[in-house]
């Protein structure tokens, strides 16, 4: 089977256990026009996995991705950005997806902003803003105090919807963003915060496999329920479209790799992701029901990630060629060390490299590569539609 070429357009032939099949990636050089795009703004919830830049904002001495090798490849000069990427993330290429140029503005940075055009154009409902934070979680108690939870991410965005219909009134606000998309990726410090956890030995710890496992249960519930609470405060401020990314396989990016002898996946931390997972897609298939009119497709980064780890060095297709070391780092698997100006390791074709970094975020190719498969890619990948299809439904 062959794959046609549209102009401009990049295209992986990728091979599949059952054939084969084509992901198209927009060229990382071009720039969209904005006047094109296919939705008012793209609205963005999330962690590092998303994050172009709020942590830069925030207060206090702890990580940011605001230093070399971080933006090497960045388009226009290779510069950090705040983006946890050698370039480009996954918000990038879903906004440029949909026909912008790239990730909306982090919000932190529009306080800061001597644009007053940009501004303007945010308060009547075009472009985007991202209220993302590397380090966040669905629950407050993730990472307490460090970085942006969902909740206060949530109460920006309020803060941006008030400033719109200030400007164009409540009708017109509302029609804008029931038609702009809101991309959420979210969960992951939250699973893993719970797993360093349950490898603390403590009194309180449980004793027998069936007392953690009601535990995990517990914790997954709490996640669910908070996650719910967020849709529909989302929904109650008009969101109709969400583009959701569930969590990947965490257990298998290099810091929890580095835990393993012979560099094995974390069993433990992908089960309970791929728990969350499930319990996610419920959730969504009744929110749909209970609100009306809400559209929503969730992206499978765990299943993506199966399939470019099904085979190593070389897994089939997706152009990959290391699954399981940092591209940017040090010592075995690239994880020892963190991403810094002096890291002994810095590959040289980042363009095969699933991770960028021992915390398991995706290089630009693989950012790329993710986006493409949700947006237009197999249906595997999506449900129970994918992002082009959300964005295009009437």
């Amino acid at each position: 089977m062959g794959c046609l070429n549209n102009v401009g357009v990049v295209t992986l032939l990728v091979m599949m256990a059952s054939g084969m099949m084509c992901i198209q990636l927009l060229p990382v050089a071009v720039a969209s026009n904005n006047a094109a795009a296919e939705v008012p703004a793209v609205y963005v919830l999330g962690d590092s996995t998303v994050d172009v830049g709020n942590n830069n904002y925030l207060p206090g001495d702890f990580p940011r991705a605001d230093h070399p090798y971080y933006g090497v490849d960045f388009p226009g000069g290779g510069r950090p950005t705040g983006r946890w990427s050698n370039g480009y993330n996954l918000a990038d290429f879903v906004a440029r997806s949909v026909g912008f140029r790239r990730s909306p503005p982090a919000y932190l940075s529009l306080t800061r902003d001597s644009s007053k055009s940009r501004r303007r154009h945010i308060r009547e409902g075009h472009g985007g803003v991202s209220y993302a934070s590397a380090g966040s979680g669905i629950l407050d108690s993730t990472n307490p105090g460090k970085y942006i939870p969902l909740s206060q991410q949530l109460r920006y965005f309020g803060a941006t919807r008030a400033e719109m219909v200030a400007t164009l009134g409540a009708s017109a606000a509302t029609e804008l963003l029931s038609s702009s998309l809101f991309l959420i990726s979210i969960g992951t410090n939250d699973i893993g915060v719970f797993v360093a956890a349950q490898r603390q030995p403590s009194s309180s710890s449980p004793t027998n496999t069936s007392a953690a496992g009601e535990i995990a249960a517990a914790y997954l519930s709490s996640l669910v329920s908070n996650y719910s609470a967020a849709i529909t405060e989302l929904y109650g401020m008009g969101a109709r479209r969400l583009a959701i990314v569930n969590v990947g396989m965490i257990g298998c990016a290099p810091w929890a790799r580095l835990q393993s002898p012979t560099g094995e996946c974390a069993a433990a931390a992908n089960e309970l992701a791929a728990g969350f997972n499930a319990a996610l897609l419920r959730l969504l298939v009744e929110s749909s029901s209970s609100l009306r009119g809400l559209g929503y497709s969730v992206g499978d980064l765990y299943g993506l990630m199966q399939q470019a780890t099904m085979a190593s060095p070389s897994p089939p297709g997706l152009g990959l060629r290391n699954v399981d070391s940092a591209c940017c780092g040090g010592g075995r698997l690239g994880a020892q060390r963190g991403c810094w100006p002096n890291s002994t390791t810095l590959c040289v074709d980042r363009r095969r490299y699933l991770f960028w970094d021992s915390s398991g975020h995706p290089t630009q190719r693989a950012a790329q590569i993710i986006a493409s498969a949700f947006y237009d890619g197999p249906a595997q990948f999506t449900a129970p539609v994918n992002f082009k299809h959300l964005v295009r439904a009437a």
